[in-house]
């Protein structure tokens, strides 16, 4: 079934040509596994929603990038953002908001052209900069009274997936992705 969207977030989001997000709790449901190597020293890994990557690349066939802003460093992230085609990738960045400023000049779009996705206090700054700050579903009540709008999905469950759904059906491309797959 589609999602109806109320007409003012379908005005938002249809400006939008860059979607960023926070990882931990937005593109994972925020679990942190330490896992030993061969060599008996501990790696960190995380999850990702296979919906989610797709979706994301559904934005780059139509020329909207992504990226993500993370408070921590993993390689994980960095292959998974390579999987999804995304154009920028910060990692170990807790001040958010000079990152932010660099995506802006380097991708030439306003603030009212971003999304950004969120789950925690770090990302309100963004949140309340861009164009179209959205919290998914298991995010802190403080993020979720800041967005525009809060997926039906949590974290790391299909909440980016929500998002480019919502971003696309604006645009009027969520009917081509339906037709592409015959349904």
């Amino acid at each position: 079934m589609d999602q109806v969207f109320a007409p003012e977030l379908l005005a938002q989001a249809s400006k939008i040509k860059l979607l960023l997000m926070d990882v931990d709790g937005v593109m994972t449901d925020g679990t942190l596994w330490n896992v030993p190597g061969p060599d008996g020293q501990i790696f960190e890994t995380k999850g990702f929603d296979s919906q989610d990557g797709i979706g994301l690349q559904w934005l780059s066939w139509y020329g909207i990038k992504t990226g993500v802003i993370s408070g921590r460093v993993s390689p994980a992230t960095e292959v998974r953002a390579k999987q999804c085609k995304m154009a920028y990738v910060y990692q170990g960045h807790i001040e958010k908001i000079p990152i932010l400023e660099e995506i802006l000049a380097d991708a030439k779009v306003s603030p009212d052209e971003v999304a950004y996705i969120g789950d925690d206090f770090t990302d309100v700054v963004i949140m309340r900069r861009v164009g179209l700050g959205i919290a998914v579903a298991n995010a802190r009540e403080e993020v979720k009274r800041a967005a525009h709008w809060t997926t039906a999905n949590r974290g790391g469950c299909g909440a980016v997936r929500d998002a480019v759904q919502l971003i696309l059906t604006a645009q009027g491309i969520w009917p081509e992705i339906i037709k592409k797959y015959e349904l």
